[in-house]
């Protein structure tokens, strides 16, 4: 008997959220956390962005992301570089620390998923990188 498709994807997601959690806690010397990752990450791809940006980015409340920024700019991850026309207001810039500190998440974590999928097709890969970022649009 065939599952519902959407009962089989809602266990899935659960199984790897279980998975991804314990895969990146396992790993205690991890510099960054996710939401640190996340952040760094848009901040290098996109440019300079201010707290309220990066909120509405990830759909997260401006509270959540202040914290998580004054953690990041306490580490030198990031700096604050002052609004030119408004100076109560700033960005968030990568320093070069947090470039290094984020090329090397990512080449670790690349590493990891690549060891995972090592018996999977180059389609098959693919695939499955296109899926997830469509479901992920989605949110």
């Amino acid at each position: 008997m065939d599952k519902n498709p959407i009962e089989t994807i809602a266990l899935e997601l659960a199984i790897l959220a279980r998975r991804v959690t314990s895969m990146t806690t396992y790993k205690k010397d991890t510099v960054l956390d996710r939401s640190a990752y996340l952040l760094l990450h848009q901040i290098a791809t996109n440019g300079s962005a201010g707290v309220k940006a990066l909120a509405e980015e990830f759909n997260l409340n401006v509270s959540t992301v202040s914290r998580q920024s004054a953690a990041l700019e306490q580490k030198g991850y990031v700096a604050r570089v002052p609004d030119p026309v408004d100076g109560r207001a700033f960005s968030l810039q990568i320093t070069p620390l947090g470039e290094r500190e984020l090329h090397e998440y990512r080449h670790d974590r690349v590493t990891r998923i690549e060891e995972l999928l090592k018996h999977w097709s180059e389609e098959e890969r693919r695939t499955f990188g296109e899926l997830l970022a469509k479901f992920n649009r989605t949110f």
